[in-house]
């Protein structure tokens, strides 16, 4: 991980209110150094020694103070993505594409999500958009 990224992501824990771990800043700063969403297991994979329970554990709580955020893709499965303001990166506030051959996720950043209207009394929490199809690798090989 880059060490600007480390420092970022110690920040980011810091401006949440979160205490500031090695574990912590290994995934969150690996978020960050990926710049689009991931997997529970692909997380698990690139960062060696990452406790499953923790790493369940350590995300939810990243998603909790919005520091980054999740998306669902068509297997049910959570895809995590890091969104630290002032950043170039994935603010949370756009679609993603999915690629329903490899599994491939993107962000669109660049693009505003769909306006729904939601009937009075009803408080949103959260919005997401994804796009499925194939991506160019996947679309070549047919």
């Amino acid at each position: 991980m880059k060490q600007n990224h480390a420092d970022e992501a110690a920040g980011l824990m810091h401006a949440g209110g979160m205490r500031i771990t090695q574990s912590r800043t290994d995934i969150l700063g690996f978020l960050i150094d990926a710049g689009h969403p991931l997997s529970h297991a692909e997380i698990q994979k690139a960062i060696p020694g990452a406790d499953r329970v923790t790493l369940y554990r350590t995300l939810a709580r990243f998603a909790e103070k919005e520091i980054i955020h999740q998306v669902a893709g068509p297997d049910g499965a959570w895809r995590f993505c890091a969104h630290p303001p002032d950043r170039k990166g994935c603010p949370g506030n756009h679609p993603h594409f999915l690629c329903t051959s490899c599994g491939e996720m993107i962000c669109l950043t660049g693009q505003n999500l769909p306006r729904v209207d939601v009937p009075g009394g009803f408080e949103v929490k959260g919005k997401q958009f994804v796009v499925y199809g194939r991506c160019p690798a996947c679309a070549s090989e047919s």
